[in-house]
């Protein structure tokens, strides 16, 4: 009963921890939901702007995690099909899905009444989906991956943009033949032959005594070898062989079984000696997948950024239009309005002429303003489409809903400060660091392979023989009729009882009592056995004279190690430059708006004042449609100005390889060179970004269309 009732109160705990589990899920589902604009009907417009992440900065000699989101999590060609359980896996092909060349259904879903209405968030995040340079460039990192794994196998890399040494060009033991391959290999070999041999002598043919015109043997051999090369340099061969052969001439064993076992070690001991040497490659490839990373990441800065720009050129241009529309609105009033003054002669017919040319101008700069705008419609709506020609999206109007305003400060605290975090957070810097680091690997490769080639081997072979033979009976004298002669060739005979008898040779035979049956197990047994060993050992020393194409491999290896970390200096400056240069615009930029803000702001009271004048009869209707196209004027450089200086932002941000982290775009941590393979780009699903094919998931029909 005790039991019972126990039993009966752990399923009741079991059951209310359920419960509260299943509630707390539920609760953060729930509480979730608001912040799901896949499922939006009307998502916002104008979402708060989240706050720019600080800075972060690499300690000297490591790097910022390179982007592993983006979509390429989606795979990982580093690491070969696993042979168990099934062993025919590794030998089929594998499959690669074909591009995804539609617009993201998020477009779709954003496109209203024939018109795109997006935030600059938007225009970013749809860019990270569609842009076809993002994802041509994910397509590298995979290509980095597969060079990996060859490389693993011990073969090189594979060459990918950024990479300035795909492979190590040292000669590693280049004397001593071998097949190097990291991955085990395994030969094996069936033969079966039928020999028909004429004789010519039968002594020197083997075939003795026997009343034979031919020698026919059959044979039939299965040989196996394993190899291997391991990663110190040492290479392993294993032979095991066996031979069934039978004739029809004489021998001790007829058939015989002949089997050898053998292992062969080899290791080089100057040049190709240590793991450092021979693990050169796969080295150099894990580096250049970093470099594929930040090759990568540099696709998307550059993306997000032209992104931007076009984002705030097409805002900037649609506000234009209407600043030009209301000068031609301005002109053409005070054209009517002087063609009035004409008609009742209180006004000079040039002064028509030159308000009728003002409306002209002004038309002019009009179309001008939405020719620019349709420009910069288009080139935005490349940005964040794969198919700008897709029926949904030809002929969109796309309406920027963020306004250019005066951002928050985000200059760094000082220019040094700026510096060290652009050292830090370029990808163009962080790939160098790695291109450098395989140079050095070069180097020290190229410079062992300048030694001579010492080569340590070690053989042992064990051998086994058997076959069938006859079982001899007891041995008996019989004569063999032949007589016994003198030196002269005459019969030698004996006197028996007065009667003379020849002599004749006699001869021992033994009966065969059978055949001994032996073969494949009594052999194998000696061959286990070690009854027939042999031990070698050997030392090969090979002495290239002169030694003139390593020096040649060792010195264009020195020189690319001293020109690439010429060529690092030179990318830092660039990359300095281009820190102060995008501050100074931005500083200006600042300024320019406080100056086209007060400038507006004063000719919007000259405007009032104006007015106020014209109402109370101190001015003209020339006077006041004047100061109203001024402060139009003011108003468009204004608007200007603002664009500008969002540009600059933007350009500062990618000079300091801020743009991921401000445009919230996820940075793996890969310190510990494990990439998170679960986190992509872009998108959002219920408050997670995720990467196209999870959005195609989302729509009601799966994505299929």
């Amino acid at each position: 009963m005790k039991r019972s009732i126990l039993g009966a109160d752990t399923r009741r705990t079991a059951s209310e921890w359920a419960r509260s589990l299943f509630a707390i899920v539920l609760a953060g589902l729930l509480s979730g939901g608001p912040f799901s604009p896949v499922y939006a009907q009307t998502p916002a417009q104008n979402p708060p702007p989240s706050p720019a992440p600080a800075a972060t900065t690499a300690p000297d000699g490591s790097s910022i995690a390179p982007v592993s989101s983006l979509g390429l999590g989606k795979h990982d060609f580093s690491r070969g099909i696993r042979a168990f359980p099934n062993i025919l896996k590794p030998y089929e092909s594998i499959q690669v899905e074909a591009p995804v060349l539609t617009n993201s259904p998020r477009l779709e879903q954003l496109v209203h009444d024939g018109k795109l209405e997006i935030t600059l968030q938007d225009a970013v995040e749809l860019a990270l989906e569609n842009s076809l340079d993002i994802a041509v460039q994910r397509y590298y990192p995979w290509i980095s991956d597969a060079g990996l794994l060859n490389a693993k196998a011990g073969n090189t890399g594979f060459a990918t943009p950024g990479v300035q040494i795909p492979a190590s060009s040292a000669l590693i033991n280049p004397y001593v033949f071998f097949v190097q391959n990291f991955d085990p290999l395994i030969q094996s070999s069936v033969t079966i032959a039928d020999v028909t041999t004429p004789i010519n002598n039968a002594f020197t043919s083997g075939a003795g005594t026997a009343n034979v015109a031919s020698i026919v043997s059959h044979s039939s051999q299965f040989n196996n070898q394993y190899s291997q090369t391991f990663q110190t340099g040492t290479n392993i061969q294993v032979n095991w062989n066996n031979t069934r052969s039978s004739s029809n001439i004489a021998n001790f064993f007829n058939p015989d079984v002949s089997s050898t076992l053998s292992v062969s070690i080899s290791q080089p001991l100057l040049n190709g000696f240590g793991k450092q040497l021979w693990t050169r490659n796969i080295r150099i490839a894990n580096n250049n997948r970093k470099i594929a990373d930040w090759a990568f990441a540099q696709q998307a800065i550059t993306t997000i950024t032209n992104t931007i720009t076009a984002y705030w050129e097409l805002a900037f241009a649609r506000e234009n239009v209407k600043v030009q529309q209301q000068a031609v609105a301005v002109a053409q009033k005070l054209y009517e309005d002087n063609k009035k003054q004409l008609e009742i002669g209180s006004l000079a017919p040039l002064e028509v002429t030159r308000s009728e040319s003002e409306v002209a101008t002004d038309t002019q700069n009009l179309i001008f303003a939405q020719t620019t705008q349709l420009t910069d419609e288009q080139t935005l709506k490349n940005f964040i489409s794969k198919d700008p020609l897709a029926p949904s999206i030809i002929n969109v109007e796309i309406i920027p809903t963020d306004r250019p305003a005066q951002p928050a400060v985000i200059e760094a605290a000082s220019f040094e400060d700026a510096v060290k975090e652009a050292f830090a957070k370029r990808p163009e810097l962080q790939e160098e660091v790695y291109d450098l680091k395989n140079a050095e690997i070069d180097v020290l490769a190229t410079k062992n392979a300048l030694l001579p080639s010492l080569t340590a081997n070690a053989f042992y072979l064990s051998a086994g023989l058997a076959g069938n033979s006859s079982i001899p009976g007891t041995p008996t004298t019989i004569s063999t009729r032949v007589p016994i002669v003198d030196a002269n060739g005459n019969p030698i005979s004996v006197n028996v009882n007065g009667v003379p008898t020849p002599i004749f040779e006699s001869a021992t035979i033994a009966p065969s009592l059978g055949t001994n049956q032996q073969g494949f197990t009594t052999a194998q047994n000696q061959i286990f056995h070690n009854r027939f060993p042999q031990y070698v050992g050997q030392l090969t020393l090979t002495l290239p004279l002169r030694n003139r194409s390593a020096q040649a491999e060792h010195a264009r290896a020195l020189l690319t190690q001293r020109q690439m970390e010429t060529q690092a200096q030179q990318l830092r400056n660039a990359a300095l430059l281009d820190v102060r240069n995008t501050y100074i615009a931005l500083t200006q930029d600042r300024a320019q708006v406080a100056a086209a803000m007060k400038a507006r702001e004063l000719q919007q009271q000259t405007f009032d004042a104006e007015q106020k004048k014209y109402q109370l009869g101190a001015s003209t209707t020339y006077t006041v449609i004047q100061t109203q196209r001024d402060l139009i004027t003011a108003q468009g450089n204004e608007l200007r100005a603002l664009a500008n200086l969002q540009e600059a932002k933007a350009s500062y941000e990618r000079a300091l390889g801020r743009t991921l982290d401000v445009n919230r775009v996820t940075i793996a941590d890969a310190k510990s060179g494990d990439i998170e393979r679960e986190t992509q780009i872009p998108g959002t699903l219920h408050g997670k970004v995720i990467g196209t094919e999870d959005l195609f998931k989302s729509l009601p029909d799966g994505g299929k269309r």
